[in-house]
């Protein structure tokens, strides 16, 4: 089978599936597990490197307004790749390709491949995908044997830290100009983790917000997860943005890599589930994979 990614949390799921050797390109962003970055790219971005946060989301804002794209789509390597599947999103037009697009270049295609949208906002949903994507390509039972670690994970989070004294209230920010609380899958991690999440709403979309707001919930923990930044570019993005941290009055701010553990819906989120429960009960929870960065304020 030949497979094109179109999405990062796909491509990682493909892999975790065990179809890496099946797939035959990806996006420019797909960067795990390592063996992707061998494989040919196409799509490419179309802003301009280099742009601030401020400067990124009104970028992003101007172009999906006007109804223009944030990625562009290599058309002409995608017909001599010849799929049999394509795999996207349709979630939200800044993480992948127009959805739209993709379908209407899939049926002028000859033969035209199959198209399979992966659209979780939470975290059970998620875990449905690896369903989803193992009745399009027959890995049923590559897709039971993961989903069974997937969720021996998570049962062994809660377990730990079921025994927790205090709840800590958690803060994730996804954004910080403008400020931007996670949603969807995020709140639930909180919570399993063992936390309270007082801003997010699972399985519903990040919400912008202000600074004020963020300081009136009286967050105990702030993660700062900006959407796609690894670990240390979420540190230093956290830094420029100190003094309205500081504000916010969390005895506990830390940074983490968003984009490997929280950004995308892909097999990784529980990595970024015991990576939480670390950071909120350290003494249940001694190890995760993964690190969360102290910001010091």
């Amino acid at each position: 089978m030949r497979i094109v990614s179109l999405v990062p949390h796909a491509t990682e799921l493909l892999f975790a599936l065990g179809l890496g050797g099946d797939v035959v390109a990806v996006t420019h962003e797909c960067d795990h597990p390592t063996a992707a970055l061998e494989l040919p790219r196409v799509t490419r971005d179309r802003l301009p490197a280099g742009l601030g946060p401020g400067e990124i989301d009104a970028a992003v804002r101007e172009r999906t307004q006007a109804g223009e794209a944030i990625y562009e789509l290599d058309v002409e390597l995608l017909h001599e790749l010849a799929p049999d599947l394509i795999v996207t999103q349709a979630l939200c037009p800044v993480c992948a390709v127009s959805f739209d697009d993709v379908e209407k270049l899939a049926a002028e295609m000859d033969p035209a491949p199959e198209v399979v949208a992966l659209d979780p906002t939470t975290l059970g949903e998620s875990m449905a995908d690896i369903r989803t994507v193992a009745r399009a390509t027959g890995a049923q039972q590559a897709a039971v044997a993961l989903v069974a670690r997937q969720r021996a994970r998570v049962d062994a989070v809660r377990a730990a830290v079921k025994g927790a004294r205090t709840r800590p209230r958690v803060a994730a920010i996804e954004w910080f100009d403008p400020v931007f609380v996670a949603g969807h899958w995020t709140p639930q991690l909180v919570e399993l983790a063992g936390g309270e999440d007082v801003l997010g709403l699972a399985g519903e979309h990040s919400e912008r917000t202000t600074w004020e707001v963020v300081a009136a919930a009286r967050p105990e923990v702030v993660v700062c997860m900006p959407c796609g930044y690894d670990a240390p570019r979420a540190h230093l993005e956290a830094t420029l943005f100190a003094h309205e941290l500081r504000r916010v009055g969390a005895g506990t701010v830390v940074a983490v890599d968003a984009a490997a553990t929280f950004s995308r819906p892909g097999p990784r989120l529980v990595d970024g589930l015991e990576l939480l429960a670390h950071v909120l009960h350290p003494e249940l929870v001694p190890e995760a994979p993964g690190e969360a960065l102290a910001v010091e304020l």
